[in-house]
């Protein structure tokens, strides 16, 4: 019987910066011998690939796109190579794949089929952020975008900062990077002026930005945070 491909969970940077900085020798030495993956963008993911690789031959390359808009049906088609004893390589937009990411689904085929996941090591701006925010890293939970509408969204920032206080737990959010600087007047309208509150943008990124504050300090510090990718962590503490 043949043996099975591998499907390898490549990360990149989380912005414009040196991949060598970031990313450790494993990640190029997996594009050395892959040639199939598993993309978002066609575009940035040649780039990734000819940063951190330069040698590598981009005619060689064969993608499949995998977004919010690609059909489930087509899944198992993605990772058929690794059926016929071929790699895959699945890569996020930035950062690592499978969290907070589509390739989430690709993985959970893969262990359907039995094909061995390998995940890489990379940079994870959830994990990053938590990490520099002096908050609870034992207990914590990602929740993703919040509401848009404003009713909707003082109820999930009530929600939120309630259950950090009850489970004594870390809450991580994110928002559209246009729309941060409306989220950080939001949150500072609806949570109480102790809670803690950490904004961490452009992580690993010359220009990152972590701090951490309470709701009542925040609101005497000006901060842009527009078009900035950000992770928001708020946490109540009794």
């Amino acid at each position: 019987m043949k043996a099975l491909g591998k499907l390898y969970l490549i990360p990149t940077t989380l912005g414009e910066s040196d991949p060598m900085d970031v990313l450790p020798q494993t990640v190029k030495r997996a594009i050395d011998f892959i040639d199939y993956y598993i993309v978002e963008n066609e575009k940035t993911a040649r780039k990734s690939i000819k940063i951190v690789h330069p040698e590598k031959k981009q005619p060689d390359l064969k993608l499949s796109l995998l977004n919010k808009h690609t059909d489930a049906k087509e899944h198992v088609a993605m990772i058929a190579p690794c059926l016929q004893g071929i790699n895959v390589g699945l890569m996020s937009e930035a950062g690592c794949p499978g969290v907070a990411d589509p390739g989430a689904a690709i993985v959970k085929i893969a262990h359907e089929k039995g094909i061995q996941v390998v995940p890489l090591v990379g940079p994870s701006s959830i994990l990053l952020a938590l990490m520099g925010s002096g908050m609870n890293g034992q207990s914590f939970a990602f929740n993703g975008y919040l509401p848009i509408e404003k009713s909707e969204k003082k109820t999930a920032l009530k929600n939120l900062e309630k259950l950090s206080s009850d489970k004594n737990q870390s809450q991580l959010f994110i928002e559209t990077p246009y729309r941060n600087n409306k989220l950080l007047e939001d949150i500072l309208q609806a949570l109480q002026p102790n809670t803690h509150l950490c904004i961490a943008c452009d992580i690993t990124l010359p220009t990152e930005y972590i701090k951490t504050f309470r709701v009542a300090d925040w609101k005497k510090i000006k901060v842009d945070l527009h078009n900035r990718p950000c992770i928001f962590i708020i946490h109540k503490t009794n």
